[in-house]
């Protein structure tokens, strides 16, 4: 004989529906949750707070009418860290020759702006102390120049990024060549607040807050890749965004521009040259009058 069974009570498909989506985003939340909690054991409480202040404090765009009076030039590597290289090139000499440049055409054309450099010569200077010179002069405008590299591979083109969140593995891995600069410096760990950059749980970091400057370093970074598009004559892969530590702790809007790809030899050639130098300084300074023009008009 065969048992008798109760039906089962009938759910409405969208109760059902909500119901599971209910589900999948607790899951979500306890999941992110989990990943904070290692993230606060590994990095510190004092970072973590740090970034719930700035998530907090931060706004969506600076308004136009804001003066751009100070621009920090931040040539990637230098001393003891050369950077990428190519075949007869290290990056931190192309991104210097590249920022003094760059530099000079601004302190040619623009009286107004002051200059400031992290560094004007062949030395090293951690990233703490990169962003640290950008606050205390108060810069309305960081910018890295660097040169990228990649081989084994036929890569080549510009990339400028911006502070945000890595949506895939290439911006990943340039994040981490980048921030893997602060394992070269003395008690590193306690420098940067227990931040491995070889870690993925240590840009947690970086998704609980949203650069406050976000918006306009947009809008200059996609006016850079503009400029090496069509003025410059480069081939442009996009403004884009990841984790780089300096570029967080600088408290304006910044950039990181990657020149070109060492490792594919007609752009090291280009880069190398003294014309192709000119090239890209220029472009970057198109870039900056640009934007400075728009930041400080009054609607």
């Amino acid at each position: 004989m065969k048992r008798a069974t109760m039906p089962l009570p009938m759910i409405k498909v969208n109760e059902y529906l909500a119901c599971c989506e209910k589900f999948t985003t607790l899951r979500k939340v306890i999941s992110i949750l989990s990943h904070i909690a290692t993230f606060v054991r590994n990095i510190g409480l004092k970072v973590f707070l740090l970034a719930i202040t700035l998530l907090n404090s931060s706004a969506s765009f600076l308004p136009t009418g804001t003066k751009v009076s100070t621009i920090v030039i931040d040539p990637g590597h230098g001393g003891k860290d050369p950077g990428t290289s190519g075949k007869s090139t290290k990056e931190k000499d192309i991104a210097l020759k590249i920022s003094l440049k760059f530099g000079a055409y601004i302190e040619k054309n623009m009286p107004d702006v002051k200059v400031i450099y992290t560094r004007k010569d062949d030395r090293y200077m951690p990233l703490e102390d990169r962003a640290e010179l950008a606050n205390k002069v108060k810069a309305d405008l960081f910018v890295c120049i660097h040169a990228n590299s990649l081989p084994g591979a036929a890569a080549y083109g510009t990339e400028t990024f911006v502070m945000g969140l890595h949506k895939d593995k290439g911006n990943f891995e340039v994040a981490k060549r980048e921030n893997s600069v602060i394992l070269m410096d003395e008690n590193y760990e306690e420098r940067y607040e227990g931040f491995d950059p070889k870690s993925p749980e240590s840009y947690i970091l970086f998704t609980l807050s949203q650069s406050a400057y976000q918006e306009s370093s947009l809008r200059f970074a996609q006016k850079v890749e503009d400029q090496f598009k069509h003025k410059t004559g480069r081939y442009s892969r996009g403004v884009k965004q990841a984790g780089f530590w300096v570029l967080w702790r600088t408290a304006m809007p910044s950039v990181l521009i990657e020149t070109g790809f060492l490792s594919y030899g007609k752009e090291e050639s280009f880069l190398a040259s003294d014309a192709g130098q000119d090239a890209m300084a220029a472009g970057i300074y198109r870039a900056f009058k640009e934007y400075k023009t728009e930041m400080e008009a009054i609607n």
